[in-house]
């Protein structure tokens, strides 16, 4: 089997991650509910996890980070708990469905949205985005790469804006945390959301948000805290302010140890293999004229996605082919972004995905690209 679906979750991780997860489960507890040594030690290896993923995104102190089940639920978390009825938002066609959708409940709210729009290779509009700017506006809520084209933004130009006009940058990191370096200092972000599972190469069910110390977000959910147990409302600090019920700590520790293992590899040298193995691809297939790619291809800072369509053929049938005949895994459709396909064309068509992680090689690639030409061969 060849996988090469790693922006939808990393299959395979670091034998580290398996190990911790699976001792954990049976010597982690419940952390902050309890004084007994297994209890103590669930907390501490959680208060590592969060030093160690502060660390990696340089943020103020570990303290700042909150544990979720995903990206997801961190996203919704920030959008439901920072804006309200008369803000208006700027964010891009480019987003995952984990924030237009929050963002539309919004709208029900009285949220305004302004949509910055692409260019043909999927890049950001970039001298039209002041002028969605007034006196109204609140916030940049912005996806660090595409999920489609792998395309990163120029994160520095908004934090240029976000200064000039006073306004705060929340960053939906799921694609970049663990493949592209991230400083939430040095790009003054506010409000930090990612998943664990995919380019940190640690276990589904676990990620969270990164909550700069002078922001405060109203919870999504509450509940038992292990502390503060007679208050009517959620304790008002971070972390505990957006961790309700019991975390999911069997996991933690697997992500702790995908987070050490990060570190030690260094993300410049994953992200060198990475894209090292993404222009392998690409370039044995760029001159193709049966193929159509999408997305900006003329710098090497980007994460490792490719997106394609063979001809006028649907996305789902070509996947399905290299799925059964070649037993090489992708993604087709529209991958949870709706607007980037409406803005590319793709709407009916979708795309089919190739998405590289650490651990893929260079002959799988070659396996690809034959197995691309024999599809193309059979179908014309």
């Amino acid at each position: 089997m060849v996988y090469f679906d790693n922006a939808a979750t990393t299959l395979k991780r670091p034998d580290c991650v398996v190990k911790s997860a699976s001792e954990a489960m049976t010597t982690m507890t419940n952390a902050g509910r309890g004084a007994h040594t297994l209890s103590l030690n669930t907390s501490r290896m959680v208060y590592k996890a969060r030093k160690a993923l502060s660390s990696l995104i340089n943020a103020e102190s570990p303290l700042t980070i909150s544990f979720m089940s995903n990206a997801t639920e961190a996203l919704n978390t920030a959008i439901k708990g920072l804006f309200n009825s008369g803000d208006e938002i700027i964010t891009t066609v480019t987003e995952h469905n984990s924030v237009l959708r929050p963002l539309y409940l919004l709208e029900q709210q009285g949220v305004k949205i302004h949509y910055i729009q692409i260019n043909e290779k999927g890049l950001l509009n970039y001298e039209s985005i002041e002028t969605l700017v007034n006196k109204n506006t609140k916030a940049f809520v912005l996806n660090h790469s595409s999920n489609v084209l792998g395309n990163v933004i120029n994160l520095n130009f908004f934090t240029t804006l976000k200064e000039k006009y006073n306004l705060l940058l929340l960053l939906d990191a799921s694609q970049t945390l663990g493949t592209i370096p991230v400083d939430v200092q040095k790009n003054k972000i506010d409000v930090l959301c990612f998943t664990g599972h995919k380019g940190l190469m640690g276990p589904q069910g676990t990620g969270g948000i990164y909550v700069k110390k002078s922001i405060k977000i109203n919870p999504l959910k509450s509940g038992g805290s292990g502390t503060h147990s007679f208050d009517k409302f959620q304790p008002d600090k971070m972390p505990e302010l957006l961790e309700a019920g019991t975390l999911n700590s069997h996991g933690i520790a697997g992500l702790l140890s995908a987070v050490n293992f990060i570190q030690e590899n260094t993300v410049d040298k994953i992200h060198q293999k990475e894209i090292e193995l993404l222009f392998y691809f690409y370039n044995k297939i760029k001159a193709i004229k049966e193929i159509t790619i999408y997305g900006d291809f003329s710098s090497k800072y980007r994460t490792p996605i490719l997106s394609l369509n063979i001809l006028n053929l649907d996305s789902a049938y070509v996947s399905d082919i290299l799925s059964q005949k070649y037993n090489i895994l992708t993604r087709a459709g529209a991958h949870c972004a709706p607007l980037l396909h409406t803005s590319l064309g793709t709407k009916e068509q979708g795309a089919v995905r190739f998405s590289f992680g650490f651990y893929n090689t260079k002959e799988e690639i070659d396996y690809a690209v034959s197995s691309l030409k024999e599809i193309i061969k059979n179908e014309v």
